[in-house]
Protein backbone atom coordinates (compact mmCIF):
# COMPACT_ATOMS: atom_id res chain seq x y z
CA UNK A 1 0.00 0.00 0.00
CA UNK A 2 2.74 2.57 0.93
CA UNK A 3 4.42 1.73 -2.48
CA UNK A 4 1.57 2.24 -4.41
CA UNK A 5 0.77 5.30 -2.47
CA UNK A 6 4.61 6.66 -3.30
CA UNK A 7 4.17 5.53 -6.70
CA UNK A 8 0.92 8.25 -7.07
CA UNK A 9 3.42 10.63 -5.29
CA UNK A 10 6.08 10.40 -7.69
CA UNK A 11 3.75 10.07 -10.68
CA UNK A 12 2.69 13.63 -9.57
CA UNK A 13 6.01 15.32 -8.56
CA UNK A 14 8.25 13.65 -10.92
CA UNK A 15 10.30 12.08 -8.16
CA UNK A 16 12.85 9.39 -7.97
CA UNK A 17 10.84 6.05 -6.69
CA UNK A 18 12.72 4.78 -3.62
CA UNK A 19 13.42 0.63 -2.86
CA UNK A 20 13.40 1.22 0.72
CA UNK A 21 11.65 3.58 3.98
CA UNK A 22 14.88 4.76 4.08
CA UNK A 23 15.93 5.89 0.63
CA UNK A 24 12.39 7.53 0.67
CA UNK A 25 13.46 9.53 4.08
CA UNK A 26 16.35 10.37 2.30
CA UNK A 27 15.18 11.74 -0.70
CA UNK A 28 12.46 13.60 0.88
CA UNK A 29 14.29 15.35 3.57
CA UNK A 30 15.56 18.12 1.26
CA UNK A 31 12.08 19.29 1.10
CA UNK A 32 11.43 19.49 4.83
CA UNK A 33 15.19 20.19 6.27
CA UNK A 34 17.53 22.56 5.08
CA UNK A 35 20.91 20.45 5.85
CA UNK A 36 22.41 17.60 3.95
CA UNK A 37 21.43 14.17 5.45
CA UNK A 38 24.32 12.49 4.29
CA UNK A 39 26.56 15.44 6.42
CA UNK A 40 24.36 14.67 9.37
CA UNK A 41 23.52 12.58 12.02
CA UNK A 42 19.80 12.02 13.87
CA UNK A 43 20.26 11.27 17.75
CA UNK A 44 17.05 9.67 19.78
CA UNK A 45 17.14 9.53 23.35
CA UNK A 46 14.10 8.06 24.95
CA UNK A 47 13.99 8.41 28.74
CA UNK A 48 11.58 8.36 31.49
CA UNK A 49 10.05 11.90 30.68
CA UNK A 50 9.61 11.42 26.85
CA UNK A 51 12.76 11.94 24.74
CA UNK A 52 15.84 14.06 23.49
CA UNK A 53 16.07 14.68 19.70
CA UNK A 54 19.50 15.53 18.40
CA UNK A 55 20.40 17.00 14.93
CA UNK A 56 24.52 16.76 15.26
CA UNK A 57 26.86 17.73 12.40
CA UNK A 58 29.40 14.52 11.36
CA UNK A 59 32.31 16.93 11.14
CA UNK A 60 32.78 19.54 14.39
CA UNK A 61 34.04 22.34 11.93
CA UNK A 62 31.13 22.57 9.79
CA UNK A 63 29.52 25.63 10.52
CA UNK A 64 27.69 25.50 7.59
CA UNK A 65 25.43 22.44 8.54
CA UNK A 66 25.52 23.50 12.02
CA UNK A 67 23.56 26.75 11.27
CA UNK A 68 21.50 24.96 9.01
CA UNK A 69 20.28 22.21 11.56
CA UNK A 70 19.78 25.26 14.28
CA UNK A 71 17.66 27.38 11.84
CA UNK A 72 15.60 24.44 11.26
CA UNK A 73 15.02 22.70 14.90
CA UNK A 74 14.06 26.76 15.64
CA UNK A 75 11.89 26.46 12.86
CA UNK A 76 10.35 23.40 14.39
CA UNK A 77 10.46 23.91 18.07
CA UNK A 78 8.36 26.78 16.86
CA UNK A 79 5.75 24.58 15.40
CA UNK A 80 5.91 21.89 18.13
CA UNK A 81 5.16 23.95 20.97
CA UNK A 82 1.89 25.24 18.97
CA UNK A 83 1.04 21.21 18.32
CA UNK A 84 1.89 21.48 14.82
CA UNK A 85 3.95 18.09 13.37
CA UNK A 86 3.05 18.76 9.54
CA UNK A 87 6.59 18.26 8.77
CA UNK A 88 7.62 14.97 10.42
CA UNK A 89 3.87 14.16 8.82
CA UNK A 90 5.00 15.48 5.13
CA UNK A 91 8.54 13.22 5.43
CA UNK A 92 7.42 10.08 7.46
CA UNK A 93 3.72 10.02 6.81
CA UNK A 94 0.34 10.95 8.84
CA UNK A 95 -0.03 7.20 9.67
CA UNK A 96 3.67 7.61 11.40
CA UNK A 97 3.68 6.05 15.01
CA UNK A 98 2.91 7.86 17.94
CA UNK A 99 2.72 11.00 15.75
CA UNK A 100 -1.54 11.53 15.85
CA UNK A 101 -1.07 11.03 19.94
CA UNK A 102 1.57 13.62 19.46
CA UNK A 103 -0.37 15.82 18.08
CA UNK A 104 -3.44 15.27 19.87
CA UNK A 105 -1.68 15.11 23.42
CA UNK A 106 0.46 18.39 22.49
CA UNK A 107 -0.78 20.62 25.23
CA UNK A 108 0.32 17.60 27.56
CA UNK A 109 3.81 18.07 26.29
CA UNK A 110 6.65 20.51 26.86
CA UNK A 111 9.08 21.17 23.95
CA UNK A 112 12.15 23.12 24.85
CA UNK A 113 14.75 24.10 21.85
CA UNK A 114 19.41 23.98 23.20
CA UNK A 115 21.50 24.77 20.87
CA UNK A 116 24.91 22.49 20.74
CA UNK A 117 28.32 22.86 19.76
CA UNK A 118 27.72 20.64 16.55
CA UNK A 119 24.04 21.36 16.06
CA UNK A 120 20.92 21.43 18.03
CA UNK A 121 18.52 19.55 20.07
CA UNK A 122 14.63 19.36 21.06
CA UNK A 123 14.12 17.91 24.34
CA UNK A 124 10.44 16.71 24.61
CA UNK A 125 8.67 16.25 28.69
CA UNK A 126 5.98 15.16 29.99
CA UNK A 127 4.64 13.60 32.81
CA UNK A 128 1.91 11.85 30.72
CA UNK A 129 2.58 8.05 29.96
CA UNK A 130 0.49 8.41 26.95
CA UNK A 131 2.37 10.92 25.76
CA UNK A 132 5.66 8.82 27.05
CA UNK A 133 4.54 5.80 25.51
CA UNK A 134 3.81 8.46 21.49
CA UNK A 135 7.17 10.18 21.70
CA UNK A 136 8.67 6.98 21.99
CA UNK A 137 6.44 5.43 19.11
CA UNK A 138 7.32 7.90 17.17
CA UNK A 139 10.94 8.11 17.85
CA UNK A 140 11.60 4.54 17.34
CA UNK A 141 9.70 4.99 13.52
CA UNK A 142 12.38 8.23 12.93
CA UNK A 143 15.22 5.30 14.01
CA UNK A 144 13.80 2.98 11.95
CA UNK A 145 13.08 5.58 8.38
CA UNK A 146 16.43 7.60 9.04
CA UNK A 147 18.46 3.93 8.54
CA UNK A 148 22.07 4.92 9.17
CA UNK A 149 21.95 8.88 9.14
CA UNK A 150 20.17 8.06 12.93
CA UNK A 151 20.97 6.63 16.36
CA UNK A 152 19.62 5.74 19.64
CA UNK A 153 21.55 6.69 22.57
Amino acid sequence: MLRRILILACLASSCVLADTTQEHVHHMSHGVMPFDMTKTTHVFVMNETGGIQRVIAKDDADKEQIDLIRQHLQHEYENFKRGNYADPATLHGTSMPGLAEIQARASRIDVSYQSLPNGAALNFVTRDIRSITAIHRWFGAQLSEHGADAKAE
